[in-house]
């Protein structure tokens, strides 16, 4: 058994504070562990859409790298970033209870006033736009910090973020909680989850930190996205809360969608329902993946 766990982080300050969430959960069975600080291209590229980076898996990558070298013991993740291809020999670990999972439209100016909407999501950008398509979508990338200031400097009308992301950094913003009906949230989102070395010297340690009925909401949505395929870079919500799931597919610019609403007792229903999706949503999928330049 290890004496200290090592953590690995990315060096953003939300990435940071779950990790000192995680940190004081371990603390509080009696583990000590220490943060190591993990650079990722998906920070050093911040002025490129994230779709041109490789999406969200672009952070997760170089942390499971790590781990398999046996630089950290484990990593401490938003799950909504986490790819559905996992590389052999990394675990799940632990997924802790879900935080908010909506949505949250940040602004200082009266809704009705909003034109201009700051976001680097494919898929808030396509829920935007099915709810106005007048509005202007801007690209805003950057540390959750960094993209309040930039509204706060008036570059945008408004900003869209995960509102777990808020509730984590205490950052209490202006603006509206939107609704999982009409924004369904990313796979995931509103999640921490911890991976880890497919050791149970590791994982055993976290594994009490888990939350069972977090990660069978979770594990439904994540099933959901791996049949349906398409990556980050199709529009697309699966959201799951006691069974009761909401799947969609949109094109980019919002205006056609494919929706499923159904209670999935097990992974086995949330996969017959992502094939279902994938199937009858094909063309948007394959639609996004050549608007954006994808193979």
């Amino acid at each position: 058994m290890p004496s200290i766990i090592r953590i690995g982080t990315r060096a953003s300050a939300l990435a940071r504070k779950q990790t000192e969430i995680v940190s004081n959960l371990l603390l509080e069975r009696g583990i000590q562990s220490e943060s190591v600080i993990i650079k990722t291209e998906g920070d050093a590229q911040t002025g490129i859409p994230l779709h041109e980076v490789g999406g969200q898996g672009i952070f997760v990558r170089a942390l499971d790298d790590a781990i398999l070298r046996g630089e950290i013991d484990c990593a401490v993740h938003s799950m909504k970033d986490i790819p559905a291809a996992r590389p052999a020999g990394i675990t799940t670990a632990a997924i802790l209870p879900r935080d908010p999972p909506y949505d949250y439209l940040a602004c200082d100016i009266p809704l009705d006033e909003i034109s201009c909407i700051g976001t680097s999501s494919t898929r808030r950008k396509a829920q935007l736009l099915r709810y106005d398509p007048e509005f202007e979508i801007r690209e805003l990338r950057g540390n959750i910090d960094t993209r309040i200031r930039k509204l706060k400097s008036g570059e945008y009308d408004a900003i869209m973020l995960a509102e777990a992301g808020l509730a984590r950094m205490s950052f209490h913003v202006n603006g509206i909680r939107l609704p999982t009906n009409h924004f369904v949230p990313a796979p995931n989102q509103g999640t921490i989850a911890v991976v880890c070395r497919d050791d149970p010297v590791i994982s055993d340690l976290i594994g009490p930190l888990d939350h069972p009925a977090t990660r069978i909401d979770t594990e439904i949505e994540r099933a959901v996205m791996e049949e349906v395929g398409g990556g980050c870079f199709t529009p697309q919500g699966i959201y799951c809360q006691d069974g009761n799931l909401i799947a969609e597919i949109l094109s980019l610019d919002g205006k056609r969608h494919v929706r499923m609403e159904e209670h999935v007792e097990n992974s086995g229903d949330a996969r017959r329902i992502g094939v279902e999706l994938r199937d009858r949503s094909l063309n948007l999928i394959l639609e996004a993946k050549e608007r954006l330049g994808l193979k």
